[in-house]
């Protein structure tokens, strides 16, 4: 290889897969949408009291906030994970 060839690019990296991460490929506005369907808005804002939770609550002022707002975001993500597991619980319930 002479000095004036340029190496090839290299692969792009690819990112590891994480097939016991729950959250793993759901966007943020899944989980509110989510939150919202199961809890509704009334519950959600008492189980984390914030604004747009509370106040005239909807997805598009929820996830604008939770995307500026790293601890928000955590508690969304943890009250996700117990939905997921309540609705588990109740579906082998059923069985």
């Amino acid at each position: 290889m002479s000095t004036s060839e340029t190496p090839p690019p290299a692969p792009p990296a690819s990112k590891p897969a994480q097939p016991r991460n729950p959250l793993h490929g759901v966007t943020l506005e899944a989980m509110v949408v989510g939150l919202a369907d199961y809890f509704g808005w009334d519950e959600l804002g008492r189980q984390i009291p914030i604004r747009c939770f509370q106040i005239d609550p909807s997805v598009g002022s929820s996830l604008k906030f939770l995307r500026k707002t790293p601890w928000a975001r955590e508690k969304v993500e943890s009250l996700y994970l117990f939905m997921l597991r309540e609705q588990k619980r109740q579906a082998e319930a059923r069985h």
